[in-house]
């Protein structure tokens, strides 16, 4: 039968039959499904295989076939969570036309994404210490971090940044906002450490505009 016929309802009228394709996509999205909130509320240590697939009604033997390991699992977890936050971002940058607003929004986007406890206690948390910073650093480049790049490097275009060490500014940026973003997640009012930390980041910016290069000063009176 091919996958055509499969999809096909028959004579009788009886639903339509799923492909083995789509029903291994629909295991495999529903252990990232489960294993996404397990791993948000006990974190990766805390996380038992046995449990997980339990709760899937599946066996160890088709987790590990989807995803090869916990730590693979994990991996998967993290990548969806990147890139999920990676969205957020390019869509409220996207809807605005300034340079500069445009990359407040994408910041404080990221912040409030991050609010989320798959993204703090995955993405931010246990994400560097189980994967490594290398590996984890490596998916942060393909979503998120590629963004702020881009960000970063329209400023420059703009005239708003001096064009010079950019990689430098974005990964100082992208560390301080890793930073709010981790303690935003235990604070009593985290809104108000959004607001604090792009009004922040706003000033730091016009630090790096060209006007406040010590280069272009104006002479002293004499």
């Amino acid at each position: 039968m091919t996958d055509i016929q499969c999809v096909c309802q028959d004579a009788k009228g009886q639903e339509p039959m799923v492909t083995k394709a789509e029903q291994r996509e629909r295991t495999r999205e529903e252990i990232l499904r489960i294993a996404t909130r397990r791993f948000a509320e006990s974190g990766y240590a805390g996380v038992a295989l046995e449990d997980l697939v339990a709760e899937a009604g599946l066996t160890r033997g088709a987790l590990y076939h989807h995803f090869g390991s916990k730590q693979g699992l994990f991996a998967a977890v993290i990548e969806r969570a990147q890139f999920a936050v990676a969205e957020a971002v390019e869509h409220a940058a996207a809807v605005v036309a300034a340079p500069l607003d445009a990359f407040l929004a994408g910041c404080r986007a990221f912040l409030e994404a991050s609010l989320a406890p798959e993204v703090r206690r995955i993405l931010l948390v246990d994400g560097p210490a189980v994967l490594g910073w290398g590996d984890w650093r490596d998916g942060d480049l393909e979503s998120s971090a590629r963004l702020l790049d881009a960000g970063v490097a329209e400023l420059a275009e703009a005239g708003l940044i001096r064009a010079r060490s950019l990689g430098t500014v974005a990964t100082m940026i992208s560390g301080a906002l890793n930073e709010v973003a981790i303690a935003n997640a235990t604070a009593a009012h985290p809104e108000r450490g959004i607001d604090d930390a792009v009004a922040t980041l706003a000033r730091m910016i016009g630090g790096l505009s060209p006007r406040a290069d010590p280069g272009f000063a104006q002479p002293s009176a004499p």
